[in-house]
């Protein structure tokens, strides 16, 4: 008897499901988009319990003819597409009649239609895919889909699903990108009662963008616009000076359909070419136009993904487009403020030489000392530069044989271009790297007088404010107690502006905004504030900006205290970027250079 079977429509439905809903932002996508190619001015969204309860959406688009409605829920029936030709000039957001025989059979749906200016509808009702009830209702045209219980009969992927907050963030980052596209259309999106997010539908996307991001975003904001034979650009990108910590704040429509791509987000920003700092990214909304037949969205059954058939030509033409735009305009960023200057070369060694030389007792008592060994087993080699590159932070992985020398004690005989600290003793010659050894003394001394100040606070005299956008406010607030127990007093002020009133003691001067959304952006990445993470890459950010440069002349004094100070450490071998500070000669390496070995 043959294995193969064929699959039953319920579970061949469950199994498309699968790749069409995928969670219940999903879900309003689809029933979002329907409205859109429905012709809707008007799309009203209403959800309970991050949409894992209750989905509502209603428009008051064409609705749905009384003799389609039952073959609305056929898998593949699509009032869009008549033939092969069509799947290669889409101009509708959906097209392959999966949505909602996918949605249906992993819930319950309820869906009230009216196509007609008569006051007359049809309702169904489906449990798991299957029609159980049908009948004519008073209804206006338009259309009405309620989901209920979503992904009731298959446990395996409501097991798999977020917190509440979590897949309400995915539904409110959705519709505040589908309010960008069709910026004509008037979206509101209510959650348990409370609304998220109206927008007017009056087709100024500086509006929109006013209501996700605030007045004080969208003000920063600059208009785009670009054409050739091939495409069309219009959008907004923000200022130079307005910037996030990652690219979930570009957004990029073709053809009015959301899309992400990896190229064509590059392409934006190198448009910006030097402008951006380094780690910072744009908050954008593009959109592009052009002839069907030059993208493909038959790509994945989310259609977020495209391929495109000039896609060299379209990522210089938005290089060039954004490059010109920022060209027209002069930039004069708000003033900030600025961080103290740097302390001048004979003070800078006042603060760096009065070290005592008792130092390591001042370091941790956690903190691990070197073993000693005999001083004449001493072997230091220099890394080249891929092993450089390798770690960002060399003390967590440092190389055991390191930990089984003594860093031997140094004469110092002179310097290299002001920046190499020339040493002898009796096992050979060595050289120092002065900026990377001051580096590490440093960051070890901050890191001990830090190991109290963690949580401790201090209260800022002029708060600080944050803007975010709607969904990230919401994801916040659902973390906001982690935040505070990391010694931060903060709060919402207003819809989308958060407040800082006091910070903790060890985050500097100068760069409290800086730190604060870094701990934010990693609260909402890891569920944590790591402070440890935070405080080695101040200390270690600070310690670079406040050590001895290169070209910096030093007295012999001046060496010999860095260089016993340097011995008190607990890694002397590496600066806390993971550099090497001191690379050694031997005598016999020496002889062998000069030939007086063989």
């Amino acid at each position: 008897m043959g294995k193969i079977n064929l699959l039953d429509d319920q579970i061949a439905n469950q199994i498309a499901a699968g790749e069409v809903v995928e969670r219940p932002a999903s879900i309003v996508k689809e029933l979002v988009e329907n409205s859109i190619d429905a012709g809707s001015t008007k799309i009203e969204i209403e959800i309970r319990e991050g949409g894992l309860t209750s989905i509502k959406v209603k428009d008051n688009g064409e609705g749905i003819a009384e003799d389609d409605v039952e073959k609305a829920f056929f898998r593949h029936a699509t009032s869009k597409l008549k033939d092969s030709k069509d799947l290669f000039r889409i101009k509708t957001l959906g097209f392959r009649g999966e949505a909602l025989p996918s949605i249906a059979a992993v819930s319950s749906l309820t869906l009230k239609t009216s196509a007609n200016n008569y006051g007359r509808g049809i309702e169904v009702k489906l449990e798991g895919g299957k029609l159980f009830e049908k009948k004519e209702i008073a209804f206006v045209k338009g259309t009405e889909i309620i989901v209920e219980n979503v992904f009731y009969n298959t446990p395996a992927r409501l097991k798999y699903m977020k917190s509440l907050q979590t897949e309400l963030g995915h539904i409110i980052d959705y519709v505040n990108r589908l309010s960008l596209a069709y910026p004509n259309i008037a979206i509101s999106l209510v959650h348990n009662g409370r609304l998220i997010l109206r927008t007017t539908g009056n087709g100024k996307v500086d509006h929109v963008l006013g209501a996700i991001y605030g007045t004080s975003v969208a003000k920063k904001m600059i208009e785009v616009k670009g054409e050739n034979l091939d495409f069309k650009l219009s959008g907004f990108i923000s200022k130079p000076e307005l910037t996030r910590a990652n690219k979930n704040h570009i957004t990029i429509f073709v053809n009015g359909r959301y899309i992400k791509n990896y190229l064509l987000n590059q392409a934006l920003i190198r448009g910006y070419k030097t402008s951006l700092m380094v780690n910072r990214f744009p908050i954008a909304v593009l959109h592009l136009s052009m002839d069907p037949t030059l993208v493909d969205v038959n790509v994945h059954p989310a259609k977020l993904e495209a391929r495109f058939s000039k896609e060299s030509e379209l990522i210089k033409f938005i290089e060039q487009a954004i490059d010109k735009t920022l060209n027209r305009h002069t930039f004069i960023p708000e003033p900030i403020k600025v961080p103290k200057p740097e302390i001048k070369y004979h003070k800078a060694f006042q603060s760096a030489f009065d070290l005592t030389i008792d130092y390591q007792d001042k370091v941790d008592d956690t903190q691990r000392e070197l073993p000693k060994v005999k001083e004449n087993k001493v072997t230091l080699s220099s890394k080249n530069e891929s092993e450089e590159n390798q770690n960002d932070n060399i003390d967590d992985n440092l190389d055991q044989s390191l930990h089984e020398v003594k860093f031997p004690p140094l004469e110092p005989i002179g310097q290299f271009q002001g920046t190499y600290i020339i040493a002898q003793n009796d096992e050979g010659l060595y050289l120092i790297d002065q900026h990377a050894a001051h580096e590490r003394i440093y960051y070890e001394k901050n890191l001990a007088l830090l190991n109290d100040e963690i949580i401790a606070s201090q209260e800022l005299l002029v708060p600080i404010t944050i803007d975010y956008s709607k969904s990230e406010i919401e994801q916040i607030l659902s973390k906001i107690e982690i935040i505070r127990d990391s010694g931060f007093e903060i709060e919402l002020f207003g819809q989308q502006t958060l407040i800082i009133r006091s910070i903790p003691k060890w985050i500097p001067d100068g760069q409290e905004k800086d730190f604060i959304e870094k701990i934010i952006q990693m609260v909402l990445q890891k569920d944590e504030v790591v402070l440890e993470e935070l405080r080695k890459e101040l200390i270690a950010n600070t310690s670079c900006k406040t050590s001895i440069k290169a070209n910096q002349f030093l007295t012999k004094r001046e060496m010999e205290t860095l260089l016993e100070q340097l011995r008190q450490t607990v890694n002397p071998f590496n600066c806390p970027h993971g550099r090497p500070i001191i690379i050694h000669f031997s005598n016999y390496d020496i002889k062998k250079m000069f030939k007086r070995v063989i």
